[in-house]
């Protein structure tokens, strides 16, 4: 009985133990996460998560700039809306999940998509593989004259110029394949004295985790002020050059 106490008791602490470094590990896997200026207070969003989505809302504006005349939907649109609205078919084709799916960019008149992701391996796969589940979804809803395909040949990049001289980030992006659109983020260091366009023709750098938890918090919204003639943003002091510019 003694004994099968003790075997109780080394197994509770086991037990304790085992649950005490689950939390330890679990806290380190996280991901970094930064307050950044120019966002709300309280924030704890990763900053690549941060960035990706600034991203994705700068190239989705540009696609929009570039076809004007386009019926396009970005990521804020579900598929059962693009179907209906784009007058590409019947959404009540769809399934029930597939009618909440949100693809990047959809042209309903060039009848094309693209899924935006970062430019590493993963990214690829990983776009590659959503970009064709949209399009599968997609073309079982639409009129056969009306079947989609992923888009090509879209590419560019813009830059952000903070404090009138200080550093220049870039970010561009090329479709290498079909319905697939990669990104980066880069970066010039400072040089006085010198115009925006020498610095871009400088060799560029992977963004440093201190120059984004710097300045990081402005782009977002740096990047919509720029695509909608709005102010800039409280603090920022700098440029943003679109494609336009970049000529």
């Amino acid at each position: 009985m003694k004994e099968r106490a003790t075997k109780t008791r080394s197994t509770w602490r086991l037990a304790g133990f085992l649950l005490v470094l689950g939390v330890a590990l679990g806290a380190h896997a996280e991901p970094p996460s930064s307050n950044l200026p120019g966002r709300k207070p309280d924030t704890s969003e990763p900053w690549g998560a941060f960035l990706g989505r600034a991203a994705h809302e700068a190239i989705g504006r540009q696609y929009r700039v570039q076809h004007p005349t386009h019926a396009v939907f970005l990521d804020t649109v579900n598929l059962s809306t693009i179907v209906e609205e784009g007058r590409l078919g019947d959404p009540e084709r769809l399934s029930k999940f597939a009618r909440r799916l949100r693809p990047d960019i959809t042209d309903t008149r060039a009848l094309v998509l693209f899924e935006i992701k970062p430019d590493n391996e993963d990214g690829r796969k990983e776009g590659r593989a959503q970009a064709g589940r949209y399009l599968a979804a997609l073309n079982a809803a639409v009129e056969p004259h009306k079947q989609l395909s992923g888009g090509t040949g879209f590419d560019g990049s813009l830059f952000i110029e903070f404090e009138n001289g200080g550093a220049l980030w870039q970010l561009s992006w090329r479709t290498p394949e079909p319905g697939v659109t990669l990104y980066r983020w880069s970066y010039r260091r400072k040089q006085p004295n010198a115009s925006w366009k020498e610095r871009a023709a400088q060799k560029e750098e992977a963004l440093p985790r201190e120059e984004i938890e710097q300045r990081g918090g402005w782009v977002e919204q740096a990047l919509r002020a720029a695509y909608e003639r709005g102010d800039w943003p409280s603090g920022f002091q700098g440029q943003v050059y679109l494609p336009v510019d970049c000529r």
